[in-house]
């Protein structure tokens, strides 16, 4: 680990980092997100999602990863895994499933890695 160049950023390879500036890029995505734990804001998202994202002002790269289900995307643009979590729920899709889509796994090859005490990198 090591900061960079610009602003003292932290800089871990392949790691995106959810920092302030991070979170201020993604919050109108994070807030949209984060609605998905009302019943009632969920039917509405699901009836038109880009309506719904609309309603929370998205920056279009961000509407296109979520109209995608680009998670990599989504955490790329601001959002918060919690958060991009709650979406992925709402698919029916499992943490291993995401934990295999940011590791270029299967959701089976990120639950073996799981059972068999994690990667070992280095």
């Amino acid at each position: 680990m090591s900061t960079n160049e610009t602003g003292g950023r932290l800089n871990v390879p392949g790691t995106p980092i959810f920092d302030g500036q991070t979170s201020r890029r993604g919050l109108r995505l994070n807030k949209m997100l984060m609605s998905f734990r009302s019943a009632d804001n969920r039917e509405r998202f699901s009836a038109d999602e880009a309506a719904y994202c609309a309603e929370f002002g998205l920056a279009p790269e961000q509407t296109q990863a979520v109209l995608d289900r680009d998670w990599t995307a989504m955490i790329d643009l601001g959002g918060s895994i919690f958060y991009v979590y709650k979406l992925a729920m709402m698919d029916g899709r499992s943490m291993q499933y995401l934990g295999g889509v940011f590791t270029g796994m299967t959701e089976e090859e990120f639950q073996a890695e799981l059972r068999a005490g994690g990667r070992r990198d280095g």
